[in-house]
């Protein structure tokens, strides 16, 4: 069957969109006009166009395809545009530079299918391309559009980030949240303390199976970025209107920081390596005012790096064991008046947040039952939906994360072939499609709290770019659609689905096919 054209394909759908008569043609006469604050934008539209084109669109006083930054246009909001195709030119228009990068997207999805592959001779066609006849008028729904992914578990290079960063930003998806700490291995650079990286970066191996699993790799794991490839993929990003959040995790999933600097710990005595298993590890860190001043040096860092207004400082899954036997963690949580060990958690990261308000940022924390979060915390509710609303109720933002609908790390589907997941779950494209950010009927209020939605993709059992790509898409579809403009229901989804994976094809993503894995990865559990 001949996938729908391009048009009737856009993912996410456009609040709106009419078709109209006539194409126009872009070929190696095409010039762009671009006004003042559109030059981003600009430079965008051009690299995508260069290698279907086979050359670079040049500026032009006269050009046909306009890009403009018109600030009178305030219905557009912060990223909306308006695009218009026919027959004699192209304008694009928004009232932020942000919403031209959203428009440019667009315009690639309005290509031939062919026109998006890598593969395609860079010689270009002397015919050109067209692009459809169409007029949309586009803004999205929420403002928070994420995927996290997991680089501490296991590591991937900057180059593979800056594809990810891609494939989000043809999805108008705009927050890259990268999860650079955890008990398995330290990914950020921290001049100050090197042996983050040189120590915590490297793992001995790596557990074959669950969360208990006694079957191991034997093969060390390392990886850690560099400062300069870090603020490289921040301004890479930048350039297709994504954000990279960073996550640094405390209290807890904090192993490879203490295999590095023992004195973190409660028991500073005690060596340990960077955790060579899955699931909770029932180490934390400390509670001293030495403990946080290194956190803070830390995050001091992560700031530089990342202008983000948002800092993740993890938060979750925090085992108390270690506090509740440690004098040191019960004399604290007497200090500071609390009715016991258990809440040094919701304490320690109170210290965190705070420092970051200080800095002028916006902390975000995994919200965790029994936890009262600062208010200061942005929260992303992943265990239960009430959760949601229930920091909304609080007057905390929210960012949607409920692990039943925007977990990518749990299986796609239950066939024989399906490469290792999380277990215990099946997380369809339907599932994610379904994800709906709407308040309690008599609570309307609470949505002008809810920030967005973000997919997260935890990678135990995930080793390769090809496996990432194949949990991801096509159920980032689902959800960038859900989050961008959340009207069009799951058959219309399906309809323009069935072209739109023409240009995944064409992009070289696995979306299809369970890639072939390591012969360790593969054996992992079902």
């Amino acid at each position: 069957m001949e996938p729908p054209r391009p048009e009737h394909a856009l993912v996410p759908r456009p609040r709106r969109l009419s078709v109209r008569p006539g194409r126009f043609r872009l070929d190696a006469a095409t010039r762009l006009r671009v006004t003042p604050g559109a030059e981003p934008a600009a430079e965008l539209l051009r690299g995508c166009l260069e290698p279907a084109l086979g050359r670079r669109l040049e500026h032009a006083p006269d050009g046909a395809f306009v890009l403009a930054v018109d600030p009178s246009l305030t219905g557009l909001g912060q990223e909306g545009y308006g695009l218009t195709v026919g027959p004699q030119g192209v304008l694009l228009r928004a009232a932020r530079p942000v919403g031209l990068l959203r428009g440019v997207q667009t315009v690639r999805q309005l290509l031939p299918y062919d026109a998006l592959s890598a593969d395609r001779p860079r010689t270009g066609s002397p015919a050109g391309l067209d692009l459809p006849g169409v007029e949309i008028t586009d803004v999205p729904r929420h403002a928070w559009r994420g995927a996290m992914l997991d680089v501490a578990r296991h590591f991937q290079p900057v180059s593979y980030l800056r594809r990810y960063v891609d494939l989000l930003a043809l999805h108008k998806l705009n927050v890259l949240q990268l999860h650079l700490t955890d008990d398995q291995g330290w990914r950020m650079p921290v001049a100050a303390y090197p042996r983050l990286t040189e120590v915590g970066g490297r793992r001995a191996e790596s557990p074959v199976g669950p969360a208990g699993s006694e079957r191991f790799d034997g093969r060390p794991h390392a990886g850690a970025y560099t400062r300069a490839e870090l603020t490289e993929l921040v301004a890479y990003a930048a350039g297709r209107g994504v954000t990279v959040v960073p996550e640094i995790g405390v209290p807890g999933h904090v192993r490879a920081a203490l295999a590095a600097h023992p004195e973190l710990g409660n028991r500073p005595e005690r060596r340990l390596d960077v955790w060579t298993r899955w699931g909770v590890c029932p180490n934390v860190l400390g509670v001293g005012e030495h403990v946080l001043d290194f956190f803070r040096t830390v995050l001091d860092e992560v700031m530089d790096v990342f202008p983000s207004p948002y800092v993740h400082i993890g938060g979750d899954e925090c085992p108390t064991t270690e506090w509740e036997h440690s004098p040191a963690a019960l004399a604290r949580a007497a200090r500071e008046h609390l009715s016991g060990p258990r809440d040094l958690h919701g304490w320690f990261l109170g210290r965190v947040a705070g420092h970051l308000v200080r800095a002028g940022r916006r902390p975000v924390a995994w919200a965790e039952t029994g936890t009262t979060l600062p208010p200061e915390c942005a929260v992303m509710s992943w265990r239960e939906p009430e959760h949601a609303w229930a920091a909304a109720r609080r007057g905390h933002e929210v960012v949607y994360a409920d692990h039943r609908t925007t977990y990518l790390d749990y299986a796609r589907g239950d066939g024989p072939l399906e490469p290792p997941a999380q277990p215990g779950r099946v997380t369809g494209l339907r599932t994610v499609h379904a994800l709906d950010l709407t308040p309690p009927p008599s609570e309307p209020e609470l949505a002008a709290r809810v920030l967005g939605a973000q997919g997260q993709l935890w990678t135990e059992f995930v080793t390769t770019p090809e496996h990432i790509e194949y949990l991801s898409f096509p159920r980032l579809c689902a959800l960038a659609e859900r989050v961008w403009n959340p009207a069009a229901d799951w058959t219309d989804f399906r309809a323009r689905l069935g072209g739109h994976t023409a240009r995944l094809d064409a992009l070289g993503v696995p979306h299809a096919t369970p890639p072939r894995l390591p012969k360790t990865t593969a054996q992992a559990p079902a």
